[in-house]
């Protein structure tokens, strides 16, 4: 069966985590199907396609009766597609992947019900969802590009922290981050193991700057401010090292979809501590691979960081058995043939 183009829209300057999806699938799916991005220029190396030419092809693709499928993961995204197919009339079939864990805006809602093929990423998302997904797809990760170091302890120390030990954090400095908790968290386990350093990865908007200041003194209050390292924004092709170098990681978003960097860091061999927000329970096995913990809760975070952080042969172990996790069922592959399917299936109706 023949795969129609695929355009999938990156219509936000920044870089998020919708983002880092799509960097994450479409070199993949790349290999494999005509495929196509516009928008803002994603940080890897796919075809992109200024408006002009996107729009050419669709009006030629309207003379020859071919459809072409357009994945939107964003609500401009959806909108944009909205006005192509009606407004325009191009032929295009409208996909759109949910992965919020909330009420959805009427605006939200408008935009999903003029979708052809409605997707989702974890059971939980969908439930959020008035019309039934077509198919409930999790996300993966390319293990060839986030795999664990030959040895840990020098992939840490090639970073030039101090301590033996890193917990690591990845995502944009903000509270729905779980920033504070890890912060607080790792202000009172942090005494108890001397060799162990907390880091921080991720962007700091102007918005934020003023919390990022807060979390700093309340670290400099408690005399913590050689333990903790605030690495910013870093290169996309740097967060596979920075992972692989870290041996326990917190993903403890308030809220989240179906977050990467729960995979990425098992994917690197790290042990992970999650908030139960519906996607890492997919993916994480209590006391195998990590730890599940109260979206919002300082305390049972620092009770789970300090109870990894105690067993360092445990903690090893649960490194390992990540790895092999992501490795038999949450692939980049596994993603990409996935949605691969339902773009077949689409045009084929």
């Amino acid at each position: 069966m023949s795969t129609p183009l695929v355009i999938l829209p990156n219509l936000n300057r920044r870089f998020s985590g919708i983002t880092a999806t799509v960097c994450a699938l479409a070199p993949n799916q790349q290999a494999r199907i005509d495929l196509v991005t516009v928008g803002t220029p994603l940080p890897v190396s796919v075809v992109h396609w200024g408006w002009f030419k996107l729009l050419f092809h669709l009006h030629s693709c309207t003379c020859n009766g071919e459809v072409s499928i357009w994945h939107a993961r964003r609500n401009i995204e959806m909108l944009a597609g909205v006005l192509l197919k009606h407004w325009l009339g191009l032929p295009l079939h409208l996909i759109f992947t949910s992965t919020a864990q909330r009420k959805h805006s009427w605006w939200t809602k408008f935009l999903y019900r003029r979708m052809d093929t409605l997707l989702s990423t974890s059971p939980r998302a969908a439930s959020w969802l008035e019309k039934v997904p077509d198919a409930i797809i999790p996300h993966g990760v390319d293990t060839a590009i986030y795999r664990p170091p030959a040895d840990k302890a020098a992939a840490w120390k090639k970073l030039g922290l101090r301590g033996r030990l890193g917990i690591g954090i990845f995502g944009r400095v903000r509270p729905q981050k779980g920033i504070r908790e890890f912060v607080y968290a790792c202000c009172e386990v942090l005494p108890h193991f001397p060799d162990v350093s907390a880091v921080i990865v991720g962007e700091t908007t102007l918005a934020f700057q003023s919390f990022e200041r807060e979390l700093k003194d309340y670290i400099t209050d408690r005399g913590l401010q050689d333990r903790f390292y605030w690495l910013g924004k870093r290169p996309f092709a740097e967060l596979p090292d920075l992972f692989a170098a870290m041996s326990l990681v917190a993903c403890v978003p308030h809220n989240e979809g179906f977050g990467l960097t729960c995979l990425e860091a098992l994917a690197c061999g790290a042990a992970v501590v999650a908030t139960r927000t519906g996607g890492f329970e997919m993916v994480i096995e209590p006391g195998k691979q990590g730890l599940l913990v109260p979206c919002a809760d300082n305390e049972a975070l620092g009770r789970a960081l300090y109870e990894l952080l105690a067993d360092e042969q445990n903690l090893e172990a649960m490194g390992i058995a990540g790895v092999e996790r992501v490795r038999s069922g949450f692939t980049i592959h596994s993603e990409a043939d996935a949605l691969i399917e339902i773009y077949r299936n689409s045009v084929a109706r």
